[in-house]
């Protein structure tokens, strides 16, 4: 046989274990949703006000009603119905593309990488640590795991410049974003709204929720930097080495130390200030306005805009860069409607509040030495379906608190299986739409990254279930 001809068998046979495009992941759980729609009994809750005004389940409230299977039409349009239920992170996706686009061609991101690359030449993995550390704290205190979608897309090229990989660049803001998130020390959106629903003091356990927090951190940082100093060491171990993408990448972004160094223009400082500023504006309304997706997309095609005319970009030229952002990060956006449609066959079915139910009657039946392992195995699958912290802790943590009254599990140790079971799995299950769309802007497929991170992911659970294991020990209550 031919060196060609063996080529071209190994290739496939690669392309036979190749895992399928997610496309076909996601319509096949969309599938086997509506499927489940014929079998699992309907049922509902009542939801009541919260003081917020947002809007929970009543957990006495639970009645089977009437069967309401998905039929033939539903399912038609569970695709176009998902990708309008999760317009605002599909817009705010495609408002990022395109916006970061547009800080590209003004060429300010190529003279940061420069700098950056020069400055950290003889320490490059310590930068890892150093923006993981950023993000993590940003995350814990204000709560806004989304903000990897606009971290990625800047510390790519440096990444890239640095001799990592994509996957480098993307980790670097995912676990950061996620372990902040989880431990949640002072987060609004998972701890906040569950102990508010747990009627427990705001905040507290904050002791504990910050030895997490360090934990969790450290362990994804380390095990990051492991792999980023392989990749720099031999590309060729990188879990990318063979995507054309990746080389592209290469291409673009690396940078020659012997060439002389690259310096700002006037126009593309003054236009690097008003990024700032516009960055800066970001944060005020996030931390005092209650900002998120809608306002920060708003924002952003105003920075784009003006960004781009300071730095002497055309008008022609700004609206050329929003059209090949928008292209690059097609496919993410799609996901998201994608992933949205599993929860909306549930939901037309009127299932999801079924599987709810059970899932607190299955914790109610274990024993009190695993019942706060079993709420967090609970929390971290009903996060397939709801990849939302603040939806989740709507729906599930009326029903949890008052269960783990019953089996002798804290509230503060409900609140913190749930934090757990939601943060952990929202960098993991494909339907997790702000994930798929940061994993897009980077250019790394599902398949890749869950090669990356599952190692990581076992560990962090583990990490979890000590927690959960020593609060339940010492009847935790913060």
């Amino acid at each position: 046989m031919s060196t060609q001809q063996q080529e071209i068998e190994a290739d496939a046979q690669e392309a036979g274990l190749r895992m399928p495009h997610i496309y076909v992941i996601l319509f096949v759980f969309t599938a086997l949703a509506a499927l489940a729609t014929h079998f699992v009994p309907a049922g509902l809750y009542d939801r009541v006000t919260l003081s917020n005004g947002r809007s929970a389940v009543d957990p006495d409230s639970f009645r089977y009603v009437d069967a309401s299977p998905i039929g033939w039409e539903q399912f038609m349009l569970a695709v176009p119905q998902g990708l309008v239920n999760a317009s605002t992170v599909v817009f705010f996706t495609f408002i990022i593309g395109g916006m970061f686009m547009v800080i590209r061609r003004t060429g300010m991101i190529d003279v940061v990488v420069d700098k950056l690359t020069r400055r950290f030449a003889s320490r490059r993995v310590m930068m890892i640590p150093a923006l993981m550390v950023i993000f993590a704290v940003v995350a814990t205190l204000i709560g806004t795991q989304e903000l990897a979608l606009v971290y990625v897309p800047v510390i790519l090229p440096l990444m890239i410049a640095l001799r990592f990989d994509s996957i480098t660049a993307v980790g670097t803001a995912l676990l950061a974003t996620t372990a902040g998130f989880t431990a949640g020390v002072l987060n609004p959106i998972n701890t906040g709204l569950g102990q508010t629903i747990a009627e427990l003091p705001l905040y507290s356990g904050a002791g504990l929720r910050s030895v997490l927090f360090i934990c969790l951190l450290v362990a994804g940082i380390a095990y990051l930097m492991r792999y980023a100093l392989r990749v720099q060491k031999n590309p060729d171990t990188s879990l990318l080495a063979n995507d054309p993408k990746e080389a592209a990448k290469r291409k673009a972004y690396v940078h020659d130390l012997d060439a002389p160094a690259m310096r700002f223009t006037s126009r593309q400082a003054w236009a690097g200030l008003a990024a700032l500023m516009f960055f800066g504006v970001m944060i005020w309304g996030v931390l005092t306005r209650g900002w998120f997706m809608m306002e920060m997309a708003g924002l952003f095609v105003l920075m784009g805009v003006t960004v781009g005319l300071i730095a002497g970009l055309t008008p022609g030229k700004i609206c050329d860069a929003f059209n090949e952002g928008f292209r690059d990060v097609l496919m993410g956006a799609i996901i998201v409607g994608l992933a949205r449609a599993v929860a909306v066959m549930l939901e037309q079915g009127q299932v999801m509040d079924t599987l709810v139910h059970g899932l607190g009657n299955l914790v109610g039946d274990l024993p009190s030495s695993v019942s706060a392992v079993g709420m967090f195995v609970s929390q971290l699958g009903f996060n397939f379906v709801v990849p939302s912290g603040s939806g989740q802790a709507l729906v599930t943590m009326p029903i949890m608190a008052p269960v783990s009254d019953l089996i002798g599990v804290t509230r503060q140790n409900a609140v913190l299986a749930y934090q757990l079971g939601d943060g952990l799995s929202n960098i993991f299950f494909p339907t997790s739409g702000y994930f798929m769309a940061t994993l897009a802007l980077a250019g790394v497929s599902w398949d890749r990254w869950i090669r990356f991170f599952l190692p990581l992911f076992g560990v962090w659970i583990g990490i979890a279930t000590v927690f959960l294991v020593y609060a339940q020990a010492v009847n935790w209550t913060g």
